[in-house]
């Protein structure tokens, strides 16, 4: 077991050092189990910018808020509000939805869906209408919600097919610097370089985002 363990630890400085992440925040991180994942997908600017994700919030924002998320996920849901309310509070946060689709095909085929949207500048909109309902989601409530959004889903649908390549690699990106981190379930963030699995209140992103600008602030 301690070699085990000293294996974890080893692993968990690795993944994280390749963001520059010291630790996770105190108390609510997790040693990270060891995946095998180019060094490209954990870059900083994949896992804070990906230019293939249309940002929310602040776009220039001196703080990235990323998170990995599930939309029949009812925690994520749950939070949803809270998060957009700290974010629009603080006015300088940049806030990236990264899709990990990981409760069955029909996550799968709204993160597809989302994502497609982005090709008519509406994956914002998109998410935060499926964020919106309390139920879960089916295929034809996905397009519903959509719909309602005021997104076309005739165009969503034929992007969403040709676009299969572009939209799978996203997907497969997040998978992987989901499991690289060590995350067992959604929703989980990186605020700033901090590595925070679960949720959070509205103190706790408000308190995260404070460390997490401290911390840029003494890396200078």
């Amino acid at each position: 077991m301690p070699e085990s363990r000293d294996r974890a630890s080893i692993a968990r400085r690795r993944i994280l050092g390749a963001l520059g992440l010291g630790v996770a925040m105190a108390g609510l991180g997790r040693a990270a189990a060891f995946a095998d994942v180019s060094d490209e997908v954990l870059t900083e600017a994949r896992v804070l910018r990906d230019p293939e994700i249309p940002p929310a919030g602040n776009e220039h924002g001196d703080i990235s808020i990323v998170e990995y998320f599930d939309y029949n996920c009812p925690y994520c849901r749950k939070l949803a509000p809270e998060l957009a309310q700290v974010v629009h509070d603080d006015g300088k946060v940049r806030l990236i939805y990264k899709d990990w689709p990981i409760l069955g095909p029909v996550s799968v085929y709204a993160s597809r869906l989302a994502l497609a949207s982005k090709y008519q500048g509406k994956f914002v909109a998109a998410h935060e209408a499926l964020m919106s309902t309390s139920s879960r989601l089916t295929e034809p409530r996905i397009r519903e919600l959509l719909a309602g959004a005021k997104i076309d889903v005739d165009r969503a649908l034929k992007d969403m097919t040709a676009n299969t390549g572009a939209i799978d690699t996203i997907l497969k990106r997040n998978n992987d610097q989901a499991i690289a981190f060590g995350f067992n379930g959604t929703p989980a963030f990186i605020i700033g370089k901090f590595r925070i699995p679960g949720a959070l209140t509205m103190t706790q992103f408000d308190q995260a985002i404070a460390d997490a600008r401290k911390a840029a602030r003494d890396k200078k």
